[in-house]
């Protein structure tokens, strides 16, 4: 009778310290994968950064015009009026954006900062601004881009899109997302946090501009936080067009890819033992970071954009997101173009379509929804 006894504390003692194993890595890939500052201490952000360099399609046509455009963005930060902005959300942390002004305005170029709450997408609750740039409009229309980058990226790494948006007229503002760059933060948000965020960068256009006509530009997590933002009951008149490029369906599946392709481990049953995980520390479930599900609901115009040959997010996310859309819509698949490199594999189309959709659908906030 004692040796069973005995034998039963060993295995209660096994499955107890299996469990705490497993609660443990359980955490510890929560935080390899959406930590940055984990993330660097297991090397981990050098070696995804890598393998997604290396998963890239590395034709001579793709590095050439990627090279045009470094060389052209950086001939225009030389020339371009700019300056750096931050905002700070409900929940303490300050988030900080490149502000670039279009050739036409005139502006006090002092470093703005805004403090907001959580509110509404068409008003959140500002509590305090302090030297914010008094810019007014530019003189095409009060065009104004938000644009976002993607997982474990920066706002620099956008500038690019911004050169063309800005030369264009637009007024463009580039922010840092929530724990990545320059801007604070405890998780990666997955573009649900994130498109909470960015309603705080949404009221800054509007504090500067009340009748800015606003395009989001999102790449791959941008994207997603774009498509989530115009997804929203509430999502401001103001936000005249989506341009998603490279976007995901939802970050549930895409952890669940990751964990698989990142870390050679199954997604079952990790993926829902890290959902769990990252419910309680970073306060939110990547059930609720889908995109697919957002598309449902806008009735804001998208223009859906990826590379046929992208292995890190497959095109077929961004085919279900234009099937599963119910806004003025159109799809562009890019063909030999990887991950987040359609507008270096063919710049004209990448270009030219946004181009003809913009024109077609950033008019006035309000036209576009009137004839929905």
């Amino acid at each position: 009778m004692k040796r069973k006894h005995r034998v039963f504390r060993i295995l209660a003692a096994a499955v107890l310290l299996s469990a705490v194993l497993y609660v443990i890595l359980v955490n510890v890939l929560v935080s390899a994968a959406l930590v940055p500052a984990f993330m660097r201490r297991l090397d981990a952000f050098q070696r995804i950064t890598e393998e997604s360099y290396a998963a890239q399609v590395q034709t001579s046509d793709i590095q050439v015009n990627h090279q045009l455009a470094l060389n052209e963005t950086e001939e225009w930060l030389e020339t371009v009026r700019m300056q750096k902005i931050s905002v700070t959300t409900g929940d303490g942390y300050t988030l900080i954006a490149a502000e670039f002004f279009p050739p036409e305005t005139t502006a006090d170029m002092q470093t703005g900062t805004e403090t907001a709450q959580y509110g509404s997408a068409a008003s959140p609750v500002i509590s305090k601004t302090t030297a914010a740039a008094q810019t007014g409009a530019d003189s095409d229309g009060h065009r104004w881009a938000l644009i976002l980058h993607g997982y474990t990226g920066w706002k620099e790494e956008m500038y690019p899109f911004a050169c063309r948006y800005q030369r264009q007229g637009y007024h463009v503002i580039v922010p840092d997302l929530r724990c990545q760059g320059e801007s604070e933060g405890d998780f990666i948000g997955m573009g649900w946090t994130d498109h909470f965020d960015c309603r705080l960068w949404i009221a800054y256009i509007l504090r500067q501009d009340p009748d800015a006509v606003i395009v989001i530009h999102g790449q791959s997590m941008g994207a997603a936080t774009a498509l989530m933002m115009a997804g929203e009951a509430d999502a401001s008149a103001h936000i005249a067009a989506v341009v998603s490029d490279s976007a995901y369906t939802d970050a549930y599946a895409m952890f669940g890819d990751k964990i698989k392709d990142w870390f050679h481990l199954p997604a079952f049953p990790l993926v829902d033992s890290a959902r769990l995980a990252l419910l309680a520390r970073g306060g939110y479930d990547l059930l609720d970071a889908s995109a697919i599900d957002a598309v449902a609901k806008s009735k804001v115009p998208t223009l859906f954009i990826h590379g046929a040959a992208d292995v890190m997010i497959p095109s077929r996310m961004s085919e279900e997101l234009y099937a599963a859309a119910s806004c003025p819509k159109e799809l562009l698949i890019i063909d030999g173009a990887g991950h987040g490199q359609p507008q270096d594999k063919d710049p004209e189309a990448y270009y030219g379509t946004i181009e003809a959709f913009l024109a077609k659908y950033a008019g006035s906030p309000r036209d576009n929804r009137a004839e929905l």
